[in-house]
């Protein structure tokens, strides 16, 4: 019985413990790092995010991941990139294709330290404002623009976040016909509203604590994230909040959008 009881108490630290994944060469003992990578192909998830859609990645509770909207930018996407490598963490990027072409190196920078690239149109338009040919026109060339950016050997991921998180019906069947897989959020930290780094931070914690788990939205194109994300990482990793990398399964890298030339 005593050896039954130590075995159980063990198996009830390790159940609730949060034990990261710390990549090849962190330094950083009291890093948050990377719990796990999740590999999904678009074709099992079109439609991700309970903000509007069914349902959302498949993650455990207390399991986030990070994700940056608008970059890459100096000045907001290297210092995230800093805080982040300094946190063993990875995290996804929804790239403005305008942005990737006036900064090719931090794109690339953004890629070849292991984060997951994915698009964001080339100008920002709110497509529900515009037709939907000139919505599938600014989507395309925003994925050629970061394709580009990005440079030969180096593939993004097939997946698209609308900014403003404005999408059509039309444009959903669209993009999931291509191989796209269309990401929502579950959790808006609403970082463009505030410069207020202490509003920011409480606001984005209640709003994990409520969601459980689930996909945040960040924008490295806001100096107040670049600022807060210190903090951010700490509390997470005191409240036992754990961050899940996402990547496209091998055979799903290009997936249909290399027949139309947008990933090679």
């Amino acid at each position: 019985m005593r050896l039954l009881r130590t075995l159980l108490f063990t198996a009830g630290i390790l159940i609730g413990s949060v034990v990261p994944c710390f990549p090849e060469g962190c330094k950083n003992p009291d890093a948050i790092g990377t719990s796990r990578t999740m590999t999904v192909n678009p074709v099992d998830f079109p439609l991700v995010g309970k903000l509007q859609y069914m349902e959302t990645l498949r993650l455990r509770d207390r399991e986030i991941v990070l994700t940056f909207d608008d970059g890459p930018v100096e000045d907001g996407t290297d210092t995230i990139l800093d805080e982040l490598a300094r946190q063993c963490v990875k995290a996804t990027f929804f790239m403005i294709g305008v942005n990737a072409v006036e900064f090719p190196a931090l794109a690339k920078r953004v890629y070849d330290e292991g984060h997951t690239v994915g698009f964001h149109t080339f100008s920002h338009p709110d497509v529900e404002s515009v037709s939907h040919e000139t919505a599938k026109a600014d989507i395309n060339k925003g994925i050629s623009a970061v394709r580009d950016a990005l440079g030969e050997g180096r593939h993004a991921a097939p997946f698209y976040r609308p900014p403003y998180l404005s999408m059509t019906r039309e444009l959903e069947r669209y993009l999931n016909s291509r191989g796209l897989m269309v990401w929502s959020i579950d959790a808006d930290s609403e970082d463009w509203t505030s410069s207020s780094e202490a509003g920011l931070l409480k606001r984005t914690l209640e709003r994990l604590e409520s969601a459980g788990k689930g996909i945040l939205l960040l924008h490295d194109i806001q100096p107040v994230t670049a600022r807060v994300l210190p903090r951010l990482l700490a509390e997470l990793k005191k409240r036992n909040f754990r961050i899940v990398h996402v990547t496209p399964a091998p055979e799903n890298r290009s997936l249909a959008v290399g027949k139309m030339g947008w990933v090679r």
